[in-house]
């Protein structure tokens, strides 16, 4: 049987982020949820389709197999050979915000707490600005920042508790890390508040870090600057960010660029403008400009009878596209320059041009557009 593309099952869109795929896979849940349903068989498939396809999707390595490749690029990889009732057993865990206490159904999943292990928890995520010359944002760079973060303790090794005999067992899970109420045929869970589901509580802290289980640090990091970044371009450091709680991943890190300005160049998307300005005598005659570009001295050549705005296009000396090939042009605007002062002698030259060259002094005849504009007037 052909299987459903997980994106049509999960109902969003293929740029779906990771809340909105797990607020779709919230509510199929809670919808086709075999508690919820007893024994619907069809009901009990959905579910498990579901499930199925936020485990791909929810995991980053295996939703970019499975958007190249298809189902093909996830099977054996824990997508694509059915329903694992290991990996979603936790239905308290999708649920939990909306019934206000996780592991419905007595459930023992990934998340929840057992045996006084803590929920692990993701670090967050980091972002640091970094100002970067214009030039270095069109040719690319290396750079070494010191990021601000925290790191696990190591007197404590993370727990905030002094390392002789600082942890004590929890009075109220006695060290389950978890509390047990039964409501009607359920059987709920939810972590001990107490001891936040660690099962043992800090009589004594840790003199170091003063009970926190952590202390702040700054990261060296060496990052690569791609050639082509503009103002606002994000760069990920995966797993460079706030180390997790409870043995779990730590977060990323963004290092978000700003581009200063460049008293000569302005940039609009992949292309670089400029003006140059020239006087009359070099507009009406022609000439050649010498301009400094990011890739050294280019010779531009302004052509006889060049008016004032007119742009000149030097191929490919404008800005790289970010991994990708080719780069944009290089725009020169000419600016042809009139002299507000002259000397006695350049009067009369211009004079003697003046009389030498054409009157045209009659206004210009309309175009077609305004000779019709002004017909239905």
């Amino acid at each position: 049987m052909t299987k459903r593309d997980y994106y049509e099952i999960l109902g969003v869109g293929r740029d779906a982020d990771d809340a909105a795929l797990k607020a779709s896979y919230r509510k199929l849940a809670m919808k086709f949820h075999p508690d919820r349903n007893p024994n619907d068989k069809e009901a009990e498939e959905k579910f498990k389709e579901a499930a199925e396809a936020y485990g791909v999707l929810s995991d980053g390595q295996k939703r970019a197999a499975y958007d190249r490749f298809g189902h093909q690029g996830v099977q054996g990889a824990g997508g694509g050979a059915g329903f694992d009732p290991n990996q979603f057993q936790d239905f308290g865990d999708i649920l939990g915000d909306f019934f206000g206490f996780g592991d419905l159904f007595g459930g023992g999943g990934r998340g929840g707490a057992r045996g006084g292990r803590s929920r692990q928890q993701r670090g967050d995520d980091v972002r640091y600005d970094l100002e970067i010359s214009f030039e270095d944002a069109i040719k690319g760079m290396s750079a070494e920042i010191q990021v601000p973060r925290t790191d696990p303790c190591e007197s404590c090794k993370g727990t905030g508790a002094d390392a002789n005999d600082g942890l004590t067992t929890c009075p109220i899970c006695r060290g389950r890390g978890e509390v047990v109420f039964q409501q009607s045929f359920l059987s709920i869970r939810r972590p001990c508040n107490q001891c936040n589901g660690r099962g043992q509580i800090i009589r004594r802290p840790c003199f170091r870090c003063k009970g926190e289980g952590h202390v702040r640090s700054e990261r060296k990091l060496k990052i690569t600057v791609p050639a082509g970044v503009d103002n606002g371009t994000r760069l990920r450091l995966s797993q460079e960010g706030q180390p997790g709680a409870n043995g779990g991943p730590p977060g990323d890190l963004y290092v978000v660029l700003r581009v200063e300005d460049h008293p000569v160049y302005d940039r609009n998307e992949n292309e670089l403008h400029c003006r140059v300005p020239v006087n009359i005598a070099q507009a009406a005659l022609g000439t050649q400009v010498d301009l400094l570009t990011f890739d050294g001295l280019r010779t531009v050549k302004i052509p006889e009878g060049t008016q004032s705005g007119d742009q000149v296009r030097l191929k490919d000396l404008g800005v790289p596209y970010v991994n990708g090939h080719g780069r944009g042009d290089l725009i020169v605007h000419v600016d042809v320059r009139i002299p507000t002062k002259l000397t006695r002698e350049q009067k009369k030259l211009f004079e003697t041009l003046r009389d030498t060259l054409p009157v045209e002094n009659e206004p210009q005849e309309k175009g077609l557009f305004d000779k019709v504009k002004d017909y239905f007037m």
